[in-house]
């Protein structure tokens, strides 16, 4: 049997071939789009920004429910003999919580981590869990090494516009921060599971650089790190991004995402850059 199996949600943005190598369990969460409610990954992301421009209102997510979670670990309990199931931050959504429910059945073999985080914050955790889970740790020293990763993981996101922050009702701290003024383009962390502006900028390459600084700036002294760069219909940024970074730091692991669906509805276009800073 295999000892212990790895589950996490659609938010982690992990590509189907990552999954598939590290024999991850993904659980989606779903979005509405008008009349029609689909699986987080069902649409590119192109197809899924056309289906958002065409619709007045501004999609819905939801979390999956309980007994999804319920189905996903019997399926994963069939080969191995626990699970550890990683999740986006509960302070973001209900998902870590329809997880914890779920656990309950299943007496003691599920330990569920809320990841404070989101996308490729998240999937840094993720695939901490599988390669520890893989090099034969116990179930306590895979929860070990997902929260140390937990505890050094950052995350910067940078947004064209605020129009779906602002429809969505997840405007805050940031309406204060940018004094109404929605056309700047603003980038965030994640601290304490939860959004935090840190930057504002007027131009396209001036929120880059700043981006760029900001990383260098949580970087501290280290400069060795695993890094991940996403985009939301951005690759040019993207590429810039990594570009950057890879001139700038010792990349011990450089990914590259595309944002999903759910991610994708509350924030509209950017990019975003997680990293682990390494000693």
């Amino acid at each position: 049997m295999e000892h212990i199996a790895v589950v996490t949600d659609s938010t982690a943005d992990l590509s189907a071939e990552t999954c598939a190598e590290y024999g991850i369990e993904v659980v989606p969460l779903s979005v509405t789009v008008g009349d029609e409610t689909f699986a987080d990954g069902t649409y590119s992301q192109a197809e899924f920004f056309a289906k958002m421009a065409a619709n007045p209102v501004l999609p819905t997510t939801s979390q999956p429910a309980v007994g999804a979670f319920r189905d996903a670990y019997e399926r994963v309990l069939e080969t191995a003999e626990q699970v550890v199931s990683v999740h986006i931050s509960s302070r973001l959504s209900g998902t870590v919580e329809a997880a914890r429910q779920a656990a309950e059945a299943f007496g003691g073999r599920v330990r569920v981590i809320d990841s404070r985080n989101l996308s490729w914050g998240l999937g840094f955790q993720v695939l901490e869990a599988a390669r520890s889970a893989a090099a034969g740790l116990s179930l306590a020293e895979v929860v070990e090494s997902v929260e140390r990763v937990r505890d050094r993981v950052q995350l910067v996101v940078g947004l064209d516009r605020l129009d779906n922050l602002a429809k969505g009702g997840r405007i805050g701290r940031v309406a204060a921060f940018l004094g109404g003024m929605l056309n700047l383009r603003v980038t965030f962390c994640v601290r304490d599971g939860e959004f935090h502006p840190v930057g504002r900028a007027r131009g396209g390459q001036a929120v880059l650089r700043e981006t760029v600084e900001w990383v260098a700036q949580q970087m501290g002294e280290r400069r060795r790190g695993a890094f991940c760069v996403m985009h939301a219909m951005a690759a040019d940024k993207a590429a810039w991004l990594k570009d950057a970074i890879e001139a700038r730091f010792v990349v011990s692991e450089m990914n590259a995402a595309e944002t999903g669906t759910v991610i994708a509805t509350h924030t509209g276009t950017g990019f975003g850059v997680a990293f682990v800073p390494l000693d």
